[in-house]
């Protein structure tokens, strides 16, 4: 737990300084008025009380509850900004490492897992720990001033009362560990709870659809359930062992007030010195009781810690240089590829497509016709052989150099909630007023935004969802104008739109793509019949290539879908002949 509180506090070491040096200056003060107590009272036993110190005592009391609510504000506040801070602070720093790593990393991981990473764990962290910092604090100097303070008063005593942790302890530190097993068990299950219910949303219209509303929805109801089942284990199973602590310290108490009125019997203790410990003793177990509360409580907020490090500290593909190409050449040389999974995607594919040209990807679902521009857009690196731009091995460039050279129009378009001509911004950030107009022209975005309620200043929604699948087309090339990337990759932009959309989309592809290096996935043949070079694949190979006349005369693959597609074009439902 130390190390992983260390790795975070990094984040804001003085902050934490300063945090810690104000609680503790809070302990101190919440734990002297007890001595000075002892004062008063030991001089109203004396036969002639001296009322003059008494009450120099309760004024210098008054004076150090009045700073103890200063300095308990103070406190907080610092514990508190620093706590948040470094929330803060992690949760940049957990958006930068994943816009780092490679997509192999998200194949691996649940979105809503990693999501809860950054949204609860590292809650999970300021709400303990900015709540128990300051118990723990006041604790350890709470426990160690009077501890001191009365081993001076009696250490027999004393080191009765503190025999007692012997029993507490081992119970504590078994709590903690059960805190650590059914915690990780509980997070989990919180993680695949949120995942199913994020699924239950992005999924109503088929739950609806198929009568799978309420609980008849199984998957989302026993996760629910085990939530449910979980979130009682980790508060339930540790709690009777530290109630058990608890009771350790009550007997231990028991114990001194025994051994101490024996000794009192006796006439080997005062009875001043009985009072002592009968209002300082009780004391000492307060700030124990209190951490032996918060250190299961810890435990749990450790699981996010390390759930929290183990994406931090997550492996990055290369970084490569900053290399620029001379050209826009596209090489393949022999590359291999397969997804983490044992199961090659590419096998040695090669091939090359000059700067300025046009090259088309086509084959069957399957054959690996994505998994290559996702290798060119550097989303993934190469298993075998090798990717290179104007003779510049892709893994020998910085991800970020890559991205500026490409360009991706995708079917499927996100939006983010914002404005029409925001989305398309992004594209170029540091673009001027007219040169988003110009490309929202050219993209044909002007053409249906001059009917939204704001125009381009018309919000979105969530992924888009205020548009259609044409428009936000439409959007993604604008914004793929305005990067103005020497090479462009489409796939298969214009598949699921209808035919006024198409015609639009193919006028802003025109636009998208001239003097590019453009690589374009066709599943409609007939829209790639101009390129300079198709690509024919099956099983991760290439099988054919050519131009659209030459590859229909080899009468192979190409030629068969080609003749596939053209007599699918007049299809038609047919009813069954009547009896």
């Amino acid at each position: 737990m130390i190390q992983n509180l260390r790795y975070v506090f990094r984040y804001d070491r003085k902050g934490i300084h300063r945090a810690f040096f104000w609680e503790w200056l809070h302990g101190t003060l919440i734990a002297l008025p007890g001595g000075l107590l002892l004062i008063v009272l030991w001089e109203l036993f004396e036969p002639e009380p001296q009322f003059e110190i008494v009450w120099t005592v309760v004024g210098v009391m008054l004076g150090l509850f009045l700073l103890q609510l200063v300095v308990a504000n103070r406190a907080m506040l610092s514990s508190n900004d620093t706590t948040f801070e470094i929330s803060r602070r992690l949760r940049l720093a957990l958006g930068n490492k994943l816009q780092r790593l490679s997509l192999g990393y998200y194949k691996k991981r649940d979105p809503g897992d990693l999501a809860a990473v950054a949204l609860q764990d590292v809650a999970n962290f300021e709400n303990i720990f900015g709540h128990s910092v300051a118990n723990i604090a006041n604790a350890i100097v709470g426990t160690f001033s009077l501890a001191v303070f009365l081993l001076w008063l009696d250490w027999r005593l004393t080191l009765l009362l503190l025999s007692a942790l012997g029993i507490a302890f081992p119970l504590i530190y078994l709590s903690r560990w059960l805190v650590e097993r059914y915690g990780q068990t509980h997070i989990q299950s919180r993680n695949r709870t949120g995942a199913r219910f994020l699924e239950y949303i992005l999924g109503i219209q088929p739950i609806k659809a198929f009568g799978l509303t309420g609980s008849r929805f199984k998957t989302l109801d026993r996760e629910l359930l085990l939530l449910r089942n979980n979130s009682i284990k980790v508060e339930a199973v540790p709690g009777p062992f530290v109630m058990l602590a608890g009771v350790a310290f009550e007997f231990g108490f028991l114990a001194m007030i025994s051994w101490a009125v024996y000794r009192l019997s006796g006439g080997l203790l005062e009875v001043k010195l009985l009072i002592a410990f009968l209002i300082l003793g009780y004391r000492l177990y307060e700030p124990l009781k209190i951490l032996m509360v918060e250190y299961p409580v810890l435990s749990y907020m450790n699981i996010s810690l390390r759930r929290i490090i183990e994406v931090l500290e997550a492996q990055e593909p290369p970084v490569g240089k900053d290399l620029r190409p001379e050209h826009y050449d596209l090489a393949f040389q022999q590359v291999g590829f397969g997804y983490n999974d044992d199961r090659q995607i590419l096998s040695g594919i090669d091939f090359q497509a000059k700067a300025g040209t046009m090259t088309a990807l086509v084959g069957p679902s399957g054959s690996g016709k994505t998994t290559i521009i996702s290798l060119i857009a550097r989303f993934w690196d190469v298993d075998e052989g090798s990717v290179s731009i104007g003779g510049i091995d892709l893994r020998n460039m910085d991800p970020r150099t890559v991205h500026a050279l490409v360009s991706e129009v995708f079917q499927d378009v996100y939006l983010f909630n914002d404005t029409v001509y925001n989305n398309i911004l992004m594209g170029r950030p540091e673009a001027t007023e007219a040169e988003v107009l110009e490309v929202a022209r050219q993209a044909q975005v002007l053409a249906f935004a001059e009917d939204l309620p704001e125009g381009l200043q018309t919000l979105v929604g969530e992924g888009g969802n205020q548009l259609s699948g044409g428009q936000k087309q439409r959007i993604s090339i604008a914004r793929a104008l305005l990067k103005d990337a020497p090479i462009v990759l489409v796939d298969e932009a214009t598949a699921a739109l209808d035919p006024e959309n198409e015609v639009y989309i193919q006028a802003a592809l025109q636009a998208l793509v001239q003097k590019k290096t453009v690589i374009i996935i066709a599943h409609k043949l007939a829209t790639v019949q101009q390129a300079d070079t198709i690509l024919v694949l099956d099983q991760g190979k290439v099988v054919e290539r050519g131009n659209h006349e030459n590859l229909l005369v080899q009468q192979g693959l190409y030629a068969r879908l080609w003749t596939a597609q053209q007599r699918a074009k007049g299809w038609k439902f047919k009813p069954e002949p009547a009896a």
